[in-house]
């Protein structure tokens, strides 16, 4: 394994092991989205997933973990991981949370029915104070930003039932790939 791959997975690793998702830290990014702009979300939507945390990497090949929780109605009612895999130009390690918001109860079951994917057409609204970062399924170019408060926010609605938003916590990823994101969910 070369300097560079080593590099990345070690800065992935410690994003992940640096980021405990107690309880708290679900309610901590949870005001974060709503601090945000987008708390009204949180009232309408029919449910949400919420990850405090995901790492991604990527060298040519990337790939991107979370673990989040999902909500019915504001009631916790399940867990849920998040993987991604691109190919592309990319280089580099960052981390961010993500809220998935479901519109519905139909977008809910759906990606509640036990594995989801977004295809490489669904893209996510990135929240940050700091300029240069920009994400969605289809590729994305960022720079470091650990900006989380008075954010801007470009356009918000759901696409076939969901929307979803990012916010980054940090570390720095350039990056002009395809992929898409997988979606498990276990109920409580």
């Amino acid at each position: 394994m070369n300097l560079i791959t080593r590099a990345i997975l070690f800065t992935l690793f410690a994003i992940l092991v640096h980021s405990p998702a107690a309880a708290d830290e679900y309610d901590k990014t949870r005001k974060i989205f709503m601090d945000a702009g987008i708390s009204q979300m949180f009232k309408t939507a029919y449910g949400y997933a919420l990850f405090p945390t995901i790492g991604k990497a990527g060298f040519v090949i990337g790939g991107a973990y979370g673990e989040g929780r999902v909500y019915e109605r504001g009631a916790y009612i399940g867990d849920t991981s998040m993987a991604q895999a691109t190919i592309g130009f990319q280089l580099g390690a960052a981390g961010y949370s993500q809220v998935v918001f479901f519109e519905d109860k139909r977008a809910f079951d759906n990606f509640t029915s036990g594995s989801f994917e977004f295809g490489a057409e669904a893209q996510a609204t990135v929240l940050t104070a700091a300029a240069g970062a920009s994400a969605n399924t289809s590729g994305s170019s960022s720079t470091a930003s650990g900006g989380m408060n008075n954010a801007v926010i470009g356009s918000s609605g759901y696409y076939k039932g969901m929307a979803t938003f990012a916010v980054t916590k940090g570390g720095l990823m350039y990056e002009a790939s395809i992929g898409g994101q997988k979606f498990d969910f276990t109920s409580r």
